[in-house]
C-alpha cells in the first residue's frame, strides 16, 4: 500500500524557546509534555488521503455528532525515536507500527493509511522537532499516531471520513531510580478480549474496558493487572498494555501465543528474533496460571517480565490472585530479564550493534 501524498510543512511561528524546552526536558515524565508540532491528514471516500500538513501542535474542533465519539472507531499506535551517540536520531522498527496500524484499521472497518505515508509523517515530525529528542540514557521521544472517524452522523455504520493525527511527547526514564519489579493482579472478574473480538487491534475501546480492572489491581496493592483468557480464565494473555515472557530455568523463553485476543507487540516480536543472539530458545505457546504458580514454586520458572514500547522490559516480582499470592525470582530483577532489556536498549540507543537492521536514521 503506497501513496503519492506529500506532507506540506507549515511550522509554527512561535515554538518553545530553547530555555523553556530545556526546562520541560529536565523532567518530562511520560505523556505530559508535548512538542511544538503535529501532523494531520484527512480521508474521504471520494478523495482518499489528502491535506497532509505539519502544523503547530494545537487543540482540534469536533462536531458533537462526530461518529468516533459515539461508536468508538478510533485506533492508535506508539513508537519511539532515540538519540544516537553520533548526534543523529533513529526510529525503532517503525514499519512494524505502520503494519499494525493498518491491521487495526481493517478490524474496525476504517480506511487504511498507506505504509509510506505513515512513515513520511513520522519522519517529518521527528525532523521538525528533533530538538525535543532527549539525550540522556533511557530517555526517548514517544510518538503517538492516531486515527478516528469524523462523520457527523448518528447512524450505526462505518464512517466515510477519517482524520489521522500524529504528535510527540518526550519520555523520561521509565525507571529513574533503577529497574524495579512490579506486582500484578490476576483478573478473573474482567476480561480484556474474547475470540472474534478486537483484542489484536490497538483500538481505544480496549483500553477503556481495561480501566476498571486496573483500578481493581490497585485496590489489591498491585501495579498492574494480568489478563486471562475469556473462556476458562486460566490461560495468561497480557499484562495491562504489555506482552509477557516467562523465563524457564533451562534457558527457554516462553511468551503466550497470538490467538487473536492478544495485541501483537513490536517489542514482543523483537525479543523473539533477538533471543537466539543471546543464546536463548524462544517459543510461543499457551501457559496457564497453574503452570505459572507451580513453576515459581519449584523454580522451573525462574523469571517473568513484561515488554512494550513505553518500558521496554519490566520484571514481574509478585503475583496476587483471589486465592493468595506468590513471588517470582524472590521479587528481584532476574539476570535473563536484565540481559534482554540491556540488549534491546543497546540497539535502540545505538550503543550496541544492530544485527537485524531495526534502527532507521531520520535526521
Amino acid at each position: 500500500m503506497s501513496s503519492d501524498l506529500t506532507i506540506e510543512l507549515a511550522p509554527t511561528s512561535s515554538p518553545h524557546s530553547a530555555q523553556e524546552r530545556a526546562r520541560l526536558l529536565a523532567d518530562p515524565g511520560f505523556g505530559q509534555v508535548f512538542t511544538d508540532h503535529m501532523v494531520s491528514i484527512s480521508y474521504t471516500q471520494d478523495g482518499g488521503w489528502h491535506d497532509g500538513t505539519l502544523t503547530a501542535y494545537a487543540p482540534i474542533t469536533l462536531d458533537p455528532a462526530t461518529s468516533a465519539l459515539h461508536y468508538g472507531q478510533a485506533i492508535f499506535e506508539g513508537l519511539k525515536a532515540y538519540h544516537q551517540p553520533d548526534g543523529s536520531v533513529a526510529l525503532f522498527r517503525p514499519e512494524q507500527n505502520a503494519a499494525r496500524f493498518q491491521r487495526s484499521a481493517r478490524r474496525l472497518a476504517m480506511a487504511e493509511l498507506p505504509t509510506e505515508l505513515f512513515l513520511d509523517s513520522v519522519r517529518a515530525l521527528v525532523r521538525a522537532d528533533r530538538d525535543w529528542v532527549p539525550t540522556r540514557p533511557g530517555e526517548s521521544l514517544y510518538l503517538r499516531p492516531l486515527m478516528f472517524a469524523t462523520d457527523p452522523f448518528l447512524g450505526v455504520r462505518p464512517s466515510l471520513t477519517y482524520r489521522y493525527l500524529l504528535f510527540a511527547s518526550p519520555a523520561g526514564n521509565y525507571f529513574p531510580g533503577g529497574v524495579r519489579p512490579v506486582s500484578v493482579w490476576l483478573s478473573t472478574e474482567y476480561v480484556r478480549a474474547a475470540p472474534g473480538g478486537t483484542g489484536e487491534a490497538k483500538c481505544a475501546g480496549n483500553y477503556a474496558a481495561s480501566l476498571v480492572a486496573q483500578a481493581q489491581a490497585a485496590e489489591q496493592g498491585c501495579d498492574q493487572v494480568v489478563w486471562l483468557d475469556a473462556l476458562e480464565h486460566r490461560y495468561v494473555e497480557e499484562m495491562g498494555g504489555m506482552n509477557l515472557y516467562f523465563v524457564f530455568s533451562d534457558g527457554r523463553l516462553v511468551t503466550p501465543e497470538l490467538t487473536g485476543t492478544l495485541l501483537p507487540g513490536v517489542t514482543r516480536d523483537s525479543i523473539l528474533h533477538l533471543a537466539p543472539d543471546l543464546g536463548l530458545d524462544a517459543e510461543e505457546r499457551r501457559i496457564t496460571t497453574e503452570e505459572w504458580e507451580r513453576g515459581c514454586a519449584d523454580r522451573s520458572i525462574s523469571e517473568v517480565f513484561a515488554c512494550g514500547t513505553a518500558a521496554v522490559v519490566t520484571p514481574v516480582g509478585e503475583v496476587k490472585h483471589a486465592g493468595g499470592s506468590f513471588s517470582v525470582a524472590d521479587g528481584e530483577p532476574g539476570a535473563v530479564t536484565m540481559k534482554v532489556r540491556e540488549a534491546l536498549l543497546g540497539i535502540q540507543q545505538g550503543t550496541a550493534p544492530d544485527p537485524h537492521g531495526w534502527m532507521q536514521r531520520v535526521v
